[in-house]
């Protein structure tokens, strides 16, 4: 995954107009709204020597990317660290995705299953999706399909894109649970609607085969095209084969109804899930 992409996920996850900043045009988040990183760093130094996790969690990320400070892998995990031990589920989410991407530092699956679980065990539903994922792939852990079953179902429950695709996929392979196409369907219809691409395939596929709904083309051209739009190069394929097997009527419907497709709006608590970003891994 690209550094940069998670480094940025893990600062706006935060709030700018928390009360803790509140009260001055020196706050550290007015500070780099405006680009004045140098005074960013020090107004979130300052709340951070206080105890201040968010502001801990902000500094960290500061030093991991270099922003109004010299990069510094080894401050950065100090102040992930401090905001995590205070129990911030976005800092303990942090430190589980670099030590399970090796991101700045040394890969390391044990500390990410212990940091992914106080995330996930906080209700984060982007930790809990990772650590599905971690007990999917035996990363860190023995892989237990049941449990990962457990854990997406926790992050799809709470709205989470990529949590609801992988638990389509678990239903659809009968993997830690019955097989069960038309559940795999609903799951993955929950993410496609929010614009999820791997999702809006598998959806595409589903519709195109008749895995756990009837046939029908030209709702499987519709996803394949809404996929192919995010760049899915499989999806443009797909739409190649269907084309041969619409008449023009049904193409011009189906074209007619991605034109008109808006993706669904969940009521989300902060940016991580809505900003465009590359995934932490790739779906189970």
């Amino acid at each position: 995954m690209c550094r940069h992409l998670f480094l940025l996920l893990i600062f706006l996850s935060l709030s700018v107009d928390s009360p803790v900043y509140a009260g001055t045009d020196e706050s550290g988040p007015s500070a780099y709204e405006r680009g004045d990183y140098a005074q960013a760093v020090k107004e979130f130094r300052g709340l951070a020597d206080l105890g201040d996790a968010k502001a801990q969690l902000h500094l960290a990320y500061m030093y991991d990317v270099g922003q109004g400070v010299k990069e510094n892998q080894t401050e950065a995990m100090k102040w992930y660290l401090k905001a995590a031990e205070q129990g911030l589920d976005r800092a303990e989410l942090a430190l589980g995705m670099k030590y399970a991407g090796g991101i700045g530092i040394p890969k390391d699956y044990s500390k990410a299953i212990k940091w992914y679980t106080r995330s996930a065990e906080h209700g984060l539903p982007e930790a809990q999706c990772d650590l599905g994922l971690m007990y999917s792939q035996g990363r860190g852990v023995t892989q237990n399909k049941s449990e990962a079953v457990r854990w997406y179902r926790k992050a799809a429950e709470q709205g989470y894109d990529m949590a609801q695709c992988n638990l389509g996929l678990m239903y659809a392979r009968g993997e830690g649970v019955a097989q069960d196409c038309a559940e795999a369907v609903k799951w993955f219809q929950k993410a496609a609607e929010q614009g999820y691409v791997k999702a809006q395939h598998n959806l595409g596929v589903a519709h195109q085969k008749g895995d756990g709904v009837p046939v029908d083309l030209q709702s499987a051209y519709m996803w394949f095209h809404l996929a192919a739009a995010q760049g899915d190069s499989d999806a443009k394929s797909q739409i190649d084969a269907l084309t041969r097997q619409m008449t023009p009527a049904q193409i011009a419907e189906a074209q007619r109804l991605a034109a008109e497709w808006k993706p669904t709006v969940q009521n989300k608590q902060d940016f991580f899930s809505t900003i465009p970003m590359e995934r932490r891994f790739s779906n189970d």
